[in-house]
């Protein structure tokens, strides 16, 4: 295998569109910076907004990052269910959508520390595969749940049968996994912010626009002390020492 290059380090903040998955992004920028590159935290394919990628050294310290809460705009059809929490899933049985009142009842129940069935269509293990690649061949199988932390959820607008909700959550909980415990399912879904990073700072992935890496030193600088700690003070030096231009710029 050939050396990967640590150089240029640093973060991209990347406005993802509908319709490439995490991973095409992630390589779109390693095509322009040719270096290691790899991302904390992905989106599914129809959603858009913000995505990290970690360029060169950075990758280093994806502990970092990975953590950070999240924030979206989801758009969401009550009167229905899918297979997969969104549009791409097979539509279920159809119902009326709850009343204003009755959705503010549902939502109090989702808020803080809540446990929800992680979603078939998801990159989860099962028995050592991914879970989505069961779904694909019509494999059933009885999703772990997974503790969520759900710091705000709250009404933008509702029409019809769409609600437009706010959400602030802790990593790992699955927007799907919410709009499917409130009878519905994501119509869109946009990440507007990572921890201290939003999506106003971003540009859209190559070819579009350049990526454009904030230094290492600068994003190292947003995050609050806890996040700071998922890595080895030594390791945080070494990314900082390669992105200042000391030490060897490629690894095996």
């Amino acid at each position: 295998m050939p050396p990967r290059a640590l150089r240029p380090v640093g973060v991209a903040l990347v406005d993802k569109p509908a319709g490439p998955s995490s991973f095409a992004v992630v390589a779109a920028v390693r095509r322009v910076t040719g270096a290691r590159t790899g991302h904390a935290g992905t989106l599914d394919p129809f959603a858009t907004g913000l995505l990290l990628v970690l360029s060169g050294a950075a990758t280093r310290l994806a502990p970092c990052f990975v953590g950070l809460d999240k924030r979206y705009v989801a758009d969401v059809d009550l009167a229905c269910t899918t297979s997969t929490g969104d549009i791409e899933g097979d539509r279920l049985e159809p119902h009326e959508p709850p009343s204003p009142d009755e959705l503010e009842i549902a939502l109090a129940r989702l808020r803080g520390s809540v446990e929800l069935p992680i979603p078939a269509a998801s990159a989860v293990k099962v028995g050592g595969e991914r879970a989505y690649r069961l779904a694909r061949r019509g494999i059933e199988v009885q999703m772990p749940r997974r503790r969520s932390q759900v710091h705000a959820l709250e009404v933008i607008s509702y029409s019809g049968s769409v609600a437009r909700l706010e959400l602030h959550v802790g990593s790992g909980t699955y927007v799907r996994a919410i709009a499917t415990a409130l009878g519905g399912h994501c119509l869109a879904l946009r990440r507007t912010a990572v921890g201290p990073f939003a999506v106003d700072e971003a540009v859209p992935p190559p070819p579009a626009a350049a990526p454009s890496l904030l230094p290492v030193q600068d994003a190292l600088a947003r995050l609050p002390g806890d996040a700071l700690r998922r890595v080895p003070a030594a390791v945080a030096a070494g990314v900082l020492a390669l992105a200042n231009g000391h030490g060897a710029g490629t690894a095996a």
